[in-house]
């Protein structure tokens, strides 16, 4: 599948619906891509694909951390069963 530029442009104002309410979408706005006239495909796509690791590293740090605090909590469990005998 190639991209062209042609396609692309087709429907700028493309409209969304939230509840009742229509929003107009604008270009640049759409997934928080850079809108920047002077960017070709291959940077435009390099600035996402940051963008997309920086935020998997911020989600992957929250998961260890929590990870870790799970753990720490663990420790805090009486030994023994946890629940009484039938």
């Amino acid at each position: 599948m190639k991209f062209t530029k042609a396609e692309s442009q087709s429907n700028p104002k493309h409209k969304y619906r939230l509840g009742r309410e229509w929003l107009e979408s604008n270009p640049g706005e759409n997934l928080g891509a850079l809108a920047d006239e002077k960017l070709n495909l291959s940077q435009a796509c390099e600035l996402a694909s940051q963008k997309a690791n920086h935020i998997l590293d911020c989600m992957k740090s929250t998961m260890n951390s929590r990870l870790k605090e799970a753990i720490l909590h663990s420790h805090e469990i009486s030994p023994g069963p946890l629940h009484p005998a039938l």
